[in-house]
């Protein structure tokens, strides 16, 4: 089974200015955060627009996803995850694109609460006991500020028991309730992943027993991500702390004006290797002026 632990990105999907999927950008992107050190790779997730994506499109960028991380590993030895997100507010589709991901070869579903439906803790329990029968690891995705549903650590427990459940990227912004699931779950099932949602959590989660982070501040700067997490894996936590306040501004730049039209700005903005980002598709829209200048100036502050 694989374990998921360290710095996660949470892949942009670049588009060319005609809003079409820049392909070779996306490839440029995903090796540069293997060489980066990144220690896995999620595309198709809020990130990466998925909601604004073709079917044939997201097949294409899980082909690319897979190819190159296979290359990878062939020339260095390191294998390194590829985890798709393949949530769906229809269990039938959640199950369907599970079933994609495995057979196209990816390592872990990042699948998120059925969202718009607001199903009650049963109906939630039994959609990712659907998802589980695919034979995919599975990595839940609690996120009620896009879902409005919350799963509560009672009914976390139930489905950490079904087959292939791997963990939970806890995305509530509630540390509480990130403790409660790593006394509840972690403790007593050591190889269940805890991991960040936010990139401002990161560094308090693993504090008190988490695994890492999903990240979006690591599309711009994998390095500086990958370097603060491990420190505290590490138990580097003055090393880790210093990393975490630089970054601190652009944690909270990152989603001034919504995700991913900030982070895409930002990349735009910083430009070079592997920060290919472009437009975005609507319902979303560039970012307003004052953002920009946010955005702009948190960069300058973090030295990035």
């Amino acid at each position: 089974m694989v374990k998921l632990r360290g710095a996660i990105t949470a892949m942009v999907t670049p588009m060319n200015a005609d809003g079409s999927v820049d392909y070779e950008g996306f490839r440029g992107n995903v090796i540069f955060q293997l060489e980066s050190g990144i220690d896995a790779i999620a595309p198709l997730g809020t990130t990466g627009e998925t909601p604004c994506l073709e079917e044939d499109e997201e097949e294409k960028l899980i082909k690319i996803a897979i190819e190159e991380v296979k290359k990878f590993s062939e020339k260095t030895g390191k294998k390194v995850p590829v985890m798709i997100g393949t949530g769906s507010n229809n269990t039938k589709d959640a199950v369907r694109y599970t079933e994609r991901a495995k057979s196209l070869g990816a390592d872990v579903a990042l699948v998120v609460t059925p969202y718009y439906n607001k199903p009650s803790d049963e109906g939630v329990y039994q959609h990712f006991a659907a998802v589980s029968k695919v034979g995919i690891p599975v990595l839940v995705y609690n996120i009620q500020g896009r879902t409005g549903k919350n799963i509560p650590t009672s009914t976390l427990k139930r489905i950490a028991e079904l087959p292939n459940i791997i963990g939970v990227k806890e995305a509530s912004g509630n540390v509480n309730q990130m403790m409660d699931v790593i006394h509840e779950i972690k403790l007593s099932k050591p190889d269940f992943a805890v991991l960040s949602g936010d990139d401002g959590l990161t560094l308090p989660l693993i504090g008190v027993g988490g695994d890492g982070v999903v990240s979006v501040v690591s599309n711009l700067a994998p390095s500086l991500v990958v370097e603060m997490v491990h420190d505290a894996l590490d138990g580097k936590f003055a090393a880790a702390q210093k990393i975490h306040y630089r970054l601190m501004p652009f944690f909270k730049a990152a989603f001034i004006d919504g995700n991913p039209t900030s982070i895409k700005y930002a990349m735009n903005f910083k430009g070079g290797t592997g920060r290919k980002a472009g437009a975005v598709r609507l319902p979303l829209v560039e970012v307003t002026d004052e953002a920009k200048k946010i955005i702009e100036k948190a960069i300058a502050d973090c030295g990035l």
